[in-house]
């Protein structure tokens, strides 16, 4: 029995070395890239198979020390690819001064409602509860979109795009819309929508919602399209010059992937999220398999006033709530995300894998 435990919590700590191992492949199979998601859970894996071994197990040898190294260097690693998302850190946004005007800030709810749920109530309540001036929702179908219509009366301002593929999705706002637009970026049957919305004082923000597809082994789906679509998209706020911007969307990837490390830098846009918290958004019912998948970056020209993860909507996912200020002036003082001549290139590969694949028919899994 033993012997059989001491095998046990080797097996869990070179399987957390491995795992680690495999997230620095560049390659975009689900299977490689699945595990830059659970940073969290790999370091604590790590962490406990090192402890159980050197608490019961360990015996001087060689073997036992690499072992230890190996799982240490594990923790490190995985550590430091998330510490960025810990209190610890330091904020990347300053938080909202106080007596900033009350007509500069907004309130964006955005929620990815699973298309099977039946709860539509409970998201209406969650909107009347926190009063969004915008709600972006996504996986929605034409059921959903029905279940949804009671919000027509509160915002006179959308912009729908039903989909029973669980890609649909619906933009509400109070403000008015400026030249919105659905586009299909990367996939025929993958939308996203883009707009600008003014602010009562005449201000312009630029917004683009987001649902890419995502790896996952079901369809044997890699994150290519995911990943090109992100690239253009970042590549395309990049070229549209200095102007107020807001991303908000279910990413289908973690705030510390280097997918989207890659997204920001070409970008230029924020995250929020750095030096405060996860802000884990999925799974709402499995709290041992929680990631921040629901993302909102923005430009320079904001700050935070509030970010938070709302109650559970019936869905995989809480909705999430971020209120933002214009204050480009406060903004200055806050760090730009800049991309090299390696994110470039990193940048061209993914959409050339995409344009290879399209040509191909291979990204774009039957929806079952």
């Amino acid at each position: 029995m033993f012997n059989a435990l001491k095998w046990l919590v080797s097996a869990l700590g070179l399987a957390a070395a491995a795992v680690t191992l495999l997230s620095f492949h560049k390659g975009s199979h689900w299977f490689i890239r699945a595990w830059d998601f659970p940073r969290v859970q790999i370091a604590t894996l790590a962490a406990f198979s090192a402890s159980l071994l050197r608490a019961f197990f360990f015996r001087g040898s060689r073997r036992d020390y690499l072992f230890l190294s190996s799982n240490l260097l594990c923790l490190l690693w995985q550590g430091w690819k998330i510490f960025p998302f810990t209190p610890l850190a330091r904020n990347q946004v300053k938080a909202t001064r106080k007596g900033s005007p009350r007509e500069r800030t907004f309130r964006i709810l955005m929620a990815n409602v699973m298309l099977e749920n039946t709860e539509a109530d409970r998201l209406l309540a969650v909107i009347r509860e926190y009063h969004p001036d915008i709600v972006l929702v996504v996986e929605i179908d034409a059921a959903w979109q029905k279940a949804l219509s009671p919000l027509r009366e509160i915002y006179p301002h959308r912009v729908e795009q039903p989909q029973d593929n669980y890609y649909g999705l619906v933009l509400f706002s109070r403000f008015p819309l400026i030249d919105p637009k659905v586009e299909f970026l990367v996939q025929d049957d993958i939308p996203s929508v883009h707009t600008a919305f003014e602010l009562p004082g005449g201000e312009r923000i630029f917004l683009h919602g987001l649902h890419p597809r995502p790896p996952e082994p079901i369809r044997d789906q890699d994150s290519t399209p995911r990943d090109a679509e992100l690239v253009v998209v970042g590549r395309a706020i990049r070229a549209a010059g200095d102007r107020p911007t807001v991303v908000a969307g279910d990413l289908n990837d973690v705030a510390w992937s280097p997918t989207t490390e890659l997204f920001v830098r070409l970008s230029g846009l924020l995250d929020p999220r750095v030096g405060r918290g996860f802000y884990n958004s999925f799974h709402a019912d499995k709290v041992y398999l929680r990631y921040p998948l629901d993302h909102v970056f923005h430009s320079r020209h904001f700050t935070l006033t509030d970010l938070r993860c709302l109650p559970h909507i019936g869905s995989d996912h809480f909705p999430v709530l971020i209120e933002l200020c214009l204050d480009p002036e406060a903004g200055r003082a806050q760090p730009k995300p800049h991309a090299d001549a390696g994110d470039e290139k990193d940048a061209d590969d993914k959409l050339q894998k995409q344009q290879a694949a399209s040509r191909t028919g291979e990204d774009r899994p039957n929806e079952g």
